[in-house]
């Protein structure tokens, strides 16, 4: 018997060493050839027009991207107070998302939790989504509509607003 656990433990001490290459066949491993990083970066992140040149004096030009990263500032705020009774998760001004949590509206019985996508700086219905779930799956199209709209009449009434003064 301990000459059968000592093959057992000579035979689990040799396949344990054997995942370290201490038994490695084959000759030396070749390297394999790449670009530099520098040329990854140019043909790949940059294309043709190549990495982009910039000074400290770029600053006070005008940029040509003006309406890069912007969204309506109607339907934004419109969109926040329309959903206030859900909770805010995250805001990103930039893209244009707004990711709430589970809220209950004043009223209703149901949990819901919203995404609120504003594309484009137009007041249009075309720069909103919305997308709505509950707990137990998404939401039916005609109560999403009914919310889009709902944040489309408070943004107008909010351009209106401004407009007055």
């Amino acid at each position: 018997m301990q000459r059968f656990a000592k093959g057992l433990c000579l035979t689990l001490a040799l396949v344990s060493v054997a995942g370290c290459g201490m038994f490695q066949r084959g000759g030396a491993q070749q390297p394999v050839n790449t670009r530099s990083a520098d040329e990854i970066m140019d043909q790949e992140v940059y294309g043709e027009a190549g990495a982009p040149t910039s000074t400290i004096w770029d600053i006070f030009k005008p940029r040509s991207d003006e309406k890069v990263g912007s969204v309506n500032r109607y339907i934004w705020n419109a969109a926040l107070e329309t959903l206030d009774f859900l909770p805010i998760e995250s805001v990103d001004p930039f893209t244009g998302v707004i990711t709430t949590g589970y809220g209950t509206p004043p009223g209703g019985g149901r949990a819901y939790r919203a995404t609120i996508y504003v594309s484009d700086p137009a007041l249009d219905a075309r720069s909103l989504n919305v997308a709505l779930m509950t707990r137990s799956g998404p939401v039916s199209t005609a109560t999403t509509r009914a919310i889009e709209d709902a944040i489309l009449t408070r943004a107008r009434q909010l351009r209106d607003r401004d407009s007055r003064f």
